[in-house]
């Protein structure tokens, strides 16, 4: 693994004070200025006019109190972001994730991330992401709409389809964007479809979009596969989480003739050796809201749900973690290792931490990381955009057929700008190094922004 660059650790011991407390932040950038060590060497002219430096600090930071009322009247207070990170290639661009766990830091690593896997995608896009501390689990659907209408009160001042354009995240579906888009629409008295991605079929939407993230992730790992002249056929798959990535990633794996034996959600993880029913899963988790532990109850049979323990216990040729931040650790990564894994795509953003990763390379395990491997999400937003400039709608076949060819695309780019910088098949430094280097050279034709 890159040792960081000695002209870079000033920059990251910068990001540490300026940003105390926010270790997800300090995460993600050390990631990153590990690889571009090379980069910054090659071409001195990122350091005189201090590109890392700025790249390192959002644009624009915005934070703002949530006051709504619940069903019995009472008020409740949330607080509300939105980072807009970096516009150097487009409009700023990233979801909104609603989960008690959201606080400035995870906000800050979240839309450090989508700068660099927007800038994958080829499309015009920046990077932002927001969210709130609220939680929806639980709440009903009127305080579920009085929360995002109050939300929007505040951020639809900062939004426009040139401007910010977010869509969903964690906790942010298609009940949640349609409260959001519609109060928007009212403040402004304006049909703008093109501010909000996610949107439903029906009302400005695109195919595939709600698939896009989980689909985008398989396609990443058929590519993977294909260097080795192997496919999904017969392949034994642990896929974490339980949520829109983790179903859609189930859904195409078994579609490429994989086999998926394991899901989870925060209360365990269940285990169908016969692969998971996703007709049942989706309706337990899509219409019910249900848990995963419903899951083996209704499946019945040998199916297991296991409240104690990792997901990651189980045995697997390929791994998916697609749940949330920092859920695999090294101590499950020695495990994927020891029970065969030779594949680790990340479906979620940064699930894995650095030991984990480290510890995956060096073991010779295939790993790719979620700036490159879930970027089908955020790249079919952008085509979702695209529609809505053209007033246009695509077919499912069509778009579909888009998305995989991005991906491929996202593939290759990783694998050529590794080898171009002697790391051959390392993921990690050819997506950090291809996504940053097309940001940095447009920063430099700016000026200084």
């Amino acid at each position: 693994m890159p040792v960081m660059d000695e002209n870079l650790i000033t920059v990251f011991d910068e990001v540490v004070a300026r940003n105390p407390g926010e270790t997800e932040f300090h995460q993600a950038t050390r990631e990153v200025l590990e690889s571009i060590g090379p980069v910054v060497a090659k071409h001195p002219e990122y350091t005189s006019a201090e590109v890392v430096r700025r790249l390192c600090e959002p644009e624009r930071q915005i934070i703002f109190r949530v006051p709504w009322t619940d069903d019995a009247g009472r008020v409740q207070l949330n607080r509300g972001f939105r980072v807009e990170f970096n516009s150097a290639l487009g409009p700023y661009k990233g979801g909104l994730r609603f989960h008690p766990s959201v606080y400035l830091g995870i906000v800050k690593f979240l839309g450090f991330e989508q700068i660099f896997k927007n800038s994958l995608t080829g499309l015009p896009i920046g990077g932002a992401k927001g969210g709130s501390d609220f939680d929806p689990k639980g709440k009903s659907e009127a305080e579920v709409m009085r929360f995002c209408q109050s939300f929007m009160t505040e951020l639809y001042r900062y939004l426009g389809e040139h401007t910010d354009v977010p869509a969903g995240d964690i906790g942010v579906g298609g009940r949640e964007i349609g409260y959001l888009f519609g109060h928007y629409k009212r403040i402004t008295n304006r049909y703008e479809s093109g501010t909000l991605t996610g949107k439903g079929l029906t009302w400005g939407g695109s195919q595939v979009r709600t698939e896009a993230t989980g689909y985008g992730t398989v396609f990443f790992v058929e590519e993977m596969l294909a260097t080795s002249r192997d496919t999904f056929e017969g392949k034994r798959v642990v896929v974490s989480g339980s949520g829109n990535v983790a179903i859609y990633a189930i859904e195409k794996v078994h579609q490429l003739g994989g086999v998926v034996v394991a899901c989870s959600d925060s209360n365990g993880y269940v285990l169908d050796e016969a692969g998971i029913d996703l007709d049942l899963l989706k309706e337990i988790k899509d219409q019910q809201r249900g848990r995963v532990s419903d899951y083996a109850t209704r499946r019945g049979g040998p199916v297991r749900h296991i409240k104690d323990g990792s997901i990651w216990d189980v045995p697997c040729e390929i791994a998916l973690p697609c749940a949330t931040q920092n859920e695999l650790n090294g101590n499950d990564a020695r495990r994927l290792i020891a029970n065969g894994c030779k594949i680790v795509a990340e479906g979620a953003n940064m699930p894995s931490t650095p030991e984990a990763i480290k510890i995956l390379h060096e073991a010779g395990v295939k790993f790719a990381p979620g700036k490159a491997a879930n970027a089908g999400g955020v790249a079919t937003s952008a085509l979702e955009m695209q529609q809505n400039a053209s007033r246009d709608s695509w077919s499912f076949e069509h778009t579909e057929e888009r998305l995989a060819g991005i991906m491929r695309s996202i593939h290759d780019r990783c694998l050529e700008t590794a080898d171009d910088y002697g790391q051959p098949g390392d993921y990690v430094t050819g997506a950090n190094i291809a996504g940053f280097t097309k940001v940095a050279d447009a920063m430099l034709a700016f000026g200084l922004i």
